[in-house]
């Protein structure tokens, strides 16, 4: 058995011998495969066994139910309740009625509940985290909630922190929150409390460093064998240290909320699956953070039985082999395998009594035992997943079919889609519109969508308000921008024409297009499609987007863009000196032409705040995809995370690289003050080691203990009532060790203010966020010497600063340079 602390700290000399032996000083698409430290691919040492729940942390109750659960199953059964079977829901455990047991009903995904016919689309991921807003990042988790329990899924697989957007092309950053650790770990801990306060199981995914779609999966030969691998995914090389202060950071935060559920992910980790890489799954998550819930697999992530048991996982989905469980024919890896491989005394039935166990104590916990609604019946007609003809079991619907969940929440969907709307540019006043009387809309994301309301593939006319894959919703109504614009504009007796072909603007003298005279505004829409499976090929907009602006923008010098993209744009526009205003309105969901309308016309004042940098140019980003090898080894897709914590704006700063829009920016239409900063200890004697505790969910709990706060006053200095994001940011001391960022986000409030109205407002600065991961006590570190606290309007519009000398000879306030 290796210990948590032997493999992290092999972990770390690993990672600096590949660093100091690579000759590779940038990343480039195509990456070079290291065979000096690591032979043919990255290694993660075992760490043997995977660890038993206790319920600690107040689960304590459930569990001890969970386990006398257990007690009364028979070996198959206890194999079924690890196995996902085909049903009607994405991924379905079946019932066992003797008990009382109606089986587990788990449904996608991030932003709506997809399979389910009457649902909310929600604003995506991106959309929630540009908000900068802890109330509403919680209100739209609950509301999710609420609809997945009111359709009988027990399990709602979102939130998602993996990936967190290492690199701008990846095609599921907009599933994720930010691209950052701290904000991401915010909007997990947020999302969850809202998601499970409504008696439903959140599931953090995907566990961990899925940056990347292209190779996330291995590439079969089915001309050789309907399984045989022709390449095995791509793996992400991850240093001890960029693991623990990067990517597993949100975890935590997840954790320590009490996730019921983390989804391990597609691609290999340091070598090995992560589903069956017993170093994260038994050494990061389930012992040194403490997690008491269970861990399931992506579907059709899981390549080995025996092992993958034994390194950590628990569930199965959905229960076949291979990718997406695409080969029923071959069985199940659990299944009937793992009644054998218990009768054979390869798993210790012990084992699968803990996989069980932690499956079932958060069900107890959340009472999902009690008065729990059945599946909607109408999930079983819109699965194409797994249709009727494949179920192997009997499923019984008693509920009502069809049940609207929606209740009134597109109203909060409208508000929270204004809410995370970005003002990037607005020059002389151009924003909010003030009743114009000629408006001329331009661009194919204006109109009403074209090829329904689901949409699994990039299509040229009709808004975006969501992207593709797993992670997509199904909408049942969505208020495109043109209609919502007419609405609005009827209101003050305006002429609106529209243009909604990008290529004929784009190809046009759009003189000749609009009627009678030039527009009071040309209002143009552009869009960014993303999707998961792939990998986005550019950070511009798409459907020849810039063409289509610089069109218009030619001859109309009044032009206000609107962009609904998955996240980073390089908007090569925006020096132009007719487009007068930017709006960066992401995937803000099923009202989004009314949200964005709402911030248009200034009923509602934007407060959006950037989740991730905008540089000038696609090349200026570190950390591509890999998306091609030169080599044919099985194993040599390799992504060396050599970047290591200079991750967004992390490394445009380090770099002193300047960029069009920073990390946190945004625009509103008042303005806002910052003053009397101030930073006071909550104990006198701070030490560098945190003291030791019995380990909780989340981690040694002295690590979220408050340890300092920080207060200032935030006024509006403007005249009209807004909402102010004031972002502190912390720079490490010189004793950190090198590699320190120059700036961490580590607090953020957003405060709604009246004209002339200030409010003071308090952060909390926890242990961890003064602390550096150091590989070589394995231990979370305060270093030595004087911190710098900076408190500004983004990541470089910092108002006012000061400094703490946590653990020697300092213990004081001291007043804002």
């Amino acid at each position: 058995m290796t210990s948590v602390l032997s493999f992290l700290a092999s972990c770390t000399l690993i990672a600096a011998s590949v660093r100091a032996q690579s000759s590779e000083d940038t990343f480039s698409y195509v990456q070079p495969l290291n065979t000096t430290i690591l032979g043919a691919y990255g290694h993660s040492p075992a760490v043997l066994p995977s660890p038993n729940a206790t319920g600690n942390g107040g689960w304590e109750a459930a569990h001890a139910r969970a386990q006398a659960f257990v007690a009364q199953l028979t070996l198959e059964e206890k194999a079924d309740m690890v196995t996902g079977q085909p049903g009607p829901c994405v991924g379905n455990i079946v019932a066992i009625p003797r008990l009382n047991f109606s089986g587990l009903c788990l449904q996608d995904g991030p932003l709506a509940i997809r399979v389910a016919d009457y649902a909310s689309v929600f604003s995506a991921g991106v959309s929630a985290a540009a908000t900068w807003d802890r109330t509403i990042l919680y209100e739209r988790g609950h509301l999710m909630g609420l609809e997945f329990r009111g359709k009988g899924a027990e399990v709602a697989l979102m939130p998602v922190s993996g990936p967190l957007g290492r690199s701008a092309y990846s095609g599921r950053n907009w599933e994720g929150f930010a691209a950052d650790p701290y904000l991401t770990g915010v909007a997990m801990e947020e999302t969850i409390t809202g998601v499970q306060d409504a008696g439903v199981q959140a599931t953090a995914k995907h566990f961990i460093g899925n940056e990347q779609e292209t190779q996330r999966n291995p590439t079969y030969n089915a001309s050789i064998a309907i399984d045989y691998v022709t390449f095995e995914a791509v793996s992400a090389n991850i240093d001890d240290r960029t693991m623990h202060e990067i990517y597993l950071w949100p975890f935590a935060n997840a954790v320590h909320a009490k996730v019921s559920s983390v989804m391990c992910s597609y691609q290999r980790l340091n070598g090995s699956y992560a589903c069956e890489n017993s170093a994260v799954q038994n050494g990061l998550l389930k012992t040194e953070l403490g997690f008491q819930g269970y861990v399931m697999s992506d579907w059709g992530a899981v390549h080995t039985g025996v092992a993958s048991i034994e390194n950590g996982l628990d569930m199965n989905m959905p229960g076949g082999i291979g990718v997406y469980g695409l080969f029923p024919q071959l069985g199940s890896l659990f299944g009937g395998n793992l009644t054998r491989a218990v009768s054979n005394g390869s798993v210790p039935e012990s084992r699968v009594d803990d996989m069980i166990t932690r499956i079932m104590t958060p069900y107890y916990w959340l009472g999902q035992d009690a008065n729990y609604p059945s599946v909607d019946e109408s999930s079983a007609d819109l699965n194409t997943f797994s249709p009727r003809s494949t179920w192997l079991r009997n499923f019984t619907f008693t509920g009502t079919r069809s049940r609207d969940v929606r209740d009134d929440h597109g109203e909060a969907i409208r508000r929270h889609g204004a809410a995370g709307t970005v003002l990037l540019k607005n020059e002389n006043g151009a924003l909010p519109l003030k009743a114009p009387k000629s408006i001329a809309v331009f661009g194919n994301d204006a109109g009403q969508d074209t090829q329904g309301f689901y949409n699994q593939v990039d299509f040229e006319f009709g808004t975006l308000a969501a992207g593709g894959g797993s992670g997509t919703g199904r909408f049942t109504y969505l208020v495109d921008p043109l209609s919502a614009i007419k609405t609005r504009a009827a209101q003050d007796g305006a002429l609106v024409q529209q243009w909604l072909n990008n290529t004929l603007i784009a190809t046009s003298n759009v003189t000749d297009l609009w009627i009678p005279a030039l527009p009071d505004v040309c209002l143009v829409f552009l869009k960014t499609w993303a999707e998961e499976a792939a990998d986005r090929q550019h950070l511009s907009t798409d459907w020849e987007g810039n063409a289509v602006v610089d069109s218009v923008a030619k001859y109309c010098n009044n032009t206000i863009v609107v962009t609904h993209s998955s996240g980073i744009n390089t908007l090569p526009f925006a020096d132009h000196p007719n487009v007068t205003a930017i709006v960066a309105a992401h995937y803000p969901g099923q009202a989004s032409g009314n949200s964005i309308v709402d911030v248009l016309y200034g009923d509602v004042n934007p407060s959006g705040h950037l989740p991730y940098t905008i540089a000038f140019n696609g090349s200026d980003y570190n950390a591509p995809p890999t998306t091609a090898i030169n080599t044919t080894g099985k194993d040599d897709w390799q992504s060396w995370f050599d970047e290591e914590l200079e991750v967004d704006y992390r490394y445009f700063d380090t770099n002193n690289i300047d960029v069009r829009y920073e990390f946190g920016y945004g625009l509103s239409y008042t303005t806002f003050n910052v003053s009397d900063l101030q930073a006071s200890p909550i104990e006198a004697d701070i030490t560098s080691v945190p003291g030791s505790q019995p380990i909780q969910p989340g981690g040694n709990p002295m690590l979220w203990a408050t340890i300092y706060t920080v207060t200032v006053s935030v006024s509006n200095t403007g005249g009209v009532y807004g909402a102010a994001v004031p972002q502190l940011y912390v720079t490490f001391p010189d004793t950190a060790p090198a590699g320190t960022p120059p700036k961490q986000l580590r607090g953020f409030d957003k405060v709604y203010l009246a004209a002339n109205q200030t409010q003071s407002v308090t952060f909390e600065l926890m242990r961890r966020d003064l602390s550096y991961w150091d590989v070589i006590s394995q231990e979370w570190l305060i270093p030595s010497g004087e911190f710098t606290l900076s408190l500004g309007m983004s990541s470089r519009d910092i108002r006012t600063t000061t400094s703490i000398t946590p653990v020697s000879g300092g213990n004081y306030t001291r007043r804002a340079l």
